[in-house]
């Protein structure tokens, strides 16, 4: 239980939004503690990671925003109490937080009423975190407490865009363009876990060793290529399976590459709208797939590739009071991998 002569805790808060300025308005306060109600668990959080949503929020480009906010979505910590009928991981076991709430009862599609931690619900900005006990996982125990914070949304994401929607398989050549940013990372890790053949790409060289380093199998840098798209061909006759999530002009040449009989599944549009040709889709018998975040089954599914095999990458830990300097970090798309806080 928390201890009686606390007075509150710090949390990072949101109170206004703004389209440039956004990241500069994270603020960290003093706020009451949380107590878990019937069915939930307490977590006293240790390090919570950014995703690019949480900067979304802040510039005003996310559906439903309610001020004001504690953001962040990912969170690692201890269970610190138990409310009335809930059951799950013992007090003080590591753990990691499902960041998808009230996913329902089908698999393929969530229920509208669901939401993601971070808002409108408290995140895990803060040093604690009242959650259903249905959404605390004790922590895969090969990875550190900054790889372990690293993985919910992110992973979650990845995992069902790559296997439960892509249906990824060791026999595929998978297309991640734009790798870099956390899911995209993760793609890259599940794909390789399971014996599939990768091809990256990216305007950073830096950011393509990288990738290579984590076991990418082609890498391109569209940038100076004359012409990407036609060294992504050249490659196996092209990808069989494309994740992306940029949307726009990428979205339309990813699916221009994608060989014929292909998948494509988005879960991102960071680009905007894209442009389709129907002769594309049609001649070549490709499968378009949407994809968002991801169900308990999901989550439970992906935390198990982490079985010592396989780790995230993380790009750096901020202290919980350089936070805007950690959302800015994000905005800016210059890192690989997973920004952290490090809450406690």
């Amino acid at each position: 239980m928390l201890c009686a002569y606390r007075t509150g805790m710090r949390a990072v808060r949101l109170h206004e939004i703004d389209r440039e300025r956004g990241p500069q308005n994270f603020r960290v306060e003093q706020v009451d503690d949380p107590a878990p109600g019937p069915g939930e668990t307490l977590v006293k959080i240790a390090r919570a990671a950014f995703n690019r949503r949480d900067v979304f929020i802040s510039q005003g480009l996310y559906p439903g925003i309610q001020l004001p906010c504690i953001p962040g979505s990912d969170g690692l910590g201890t269970v610190a109490a138990h409310g009335e009928g809930a059951q799950g991981p013992a007090v003080g076991t590591r753990v990691v937080i499902d960041p998808t709430l009230g996913w329902g009862p089908d698999q393929r599609i969530w229920l509208r009423t669901a939401q993601v931690i971070g808002m409108p619900h408290q995140g895990t900005f803060a040093e604690y975190i009242a959650v259903p006990s249905g959404n605390v996982h004790p922590a895969p125990a090969s990875l550190t407490d900054d790889e372990a914070a690293a993985i919910p949304l992110a992973g979650v994401t990845a995992y069902r865009a790559l296997v439960s929607r892509g249906g990824c398989t060791k026999d595929d050549v998978v297309l991640i363009p734009g790798v870099g940013s956390g899911v995209q990372t993760f793609v890259l890790l599940f794909a390789k876990k399971i014996g599939a053949k990768v091809i990256v790409t990216s305007s950073s060289d830096v950011k393509l060793e990288r990738a290579k380093s984590m076991g990418a199998d082609v890498a391109i840098n569209y940038k100076t290529s004359e012409k990407w798209e036609k060294d992504v061909q050249a490659v196996d006759g092209g990808p069989s399976l494309v994740v992306d999530s940029a949307g726009g002009d990428t979205f339309f040449k990813a699916v221009n590459v994608t060989r014929y009989g292909g998948r494509v599944v988005v879960y991102g549009g960071t680009l905007g709208d894209a442009k389709l040709r129907p002769f594309s889709l049609f001649w070549k018998q490709l499968d378009i797939m949407g994809s968002s975040m991801g169900s308990p089954r999901d989550f439970a599914e992906m935390l198990a590739q982490f079985d010592g095999s396989i780790k995230p990458a993380v790009d750096k830990v901020y202290a919980m009071d350089e936070v805007v300097a950690a959302a800015e970090a994000v905005d800016k798309g210059a890192k690989f991998g997973k920004v952290l806080l490090a809450i406690t």
